[in-house]
């Protein structure tokens, strides 16, 4: 299975604010199987279609606690990989105040806050324990891919003036 590789996985059409599906919580995933892995390497081919940095499951239409991610912290180090049934055990350290968009709200970025640094523990496609950490804007991206698998996406976390704006961007939008 693909780590992040082109060229494997059928590309999913990314579902839009305002589906159904963004606004659930996913459910945990308990089949380890040959079809978990293709969503992955189908996660993988349709982040990069959309030129996207991280995806979650129900970005796809798929209502299963999994995401898949690439891209750098802080220190330019890139991270590519996956995490089954995730559970963020960590958002700490500084807030960073920064731009962030999502595959699902397409062309809008707004300035969201975020903590500097992030753990995730889950499992991967076998089942292994994973536990992974991540700093700048890798940790932005935990923090992002968790939310929308609780049901959330990043304009929940804005608050006052910023959200009043993000809304009304949507709006005229049209998403």
């Amino acid at each position: 299975m693909s780590q992040g590789t082109r060229g494997r996985g059928t590309v999913r059409p990314i579902r839009r604010l305002g589906d159904p599906v963004l606004r659930t919580a996913c459910d945990p995933v308990r089949a380890f199987d040959a079809s978990l892995e293709r969503l992955v390497d189908d996660m993988f081919a349709s982040m990069y279609e959309a030129h996207g940095a991280g995806l979650a499951a129900n970005q796809v239409g798929v209502s299963l606690r999994l995401f898949v991610y690439d891209c750098d912290d802080d220190r330019g180090r890139r991270h590519v990989g996956h995490v089954v049934n995730p559970t963020l055990v960590a958002a700490d350290g500084e807030i960073l105040d920064e731009n962030e968009g999502c595959l699902s709200v397409p062309g809008l970025n707004f300035s969201t806050p975020r903590h500097a640094h992030a753990v995730v523990e889950g499992v991967d496609v076998k089942g292994r324990p994973v536990r992974i950490e991540g700093t700048g804007y890798f940790a932005r991206c935990l923090q992002h891919e968790c939310g929308h698998l609780d049901g959330g996406v990043y304009i929940d976390v804005l608050s006052g003036d910023a959200r009043r704006e993000a809304m009304r961007a949507i709006r005229a939008a049209n998403l």
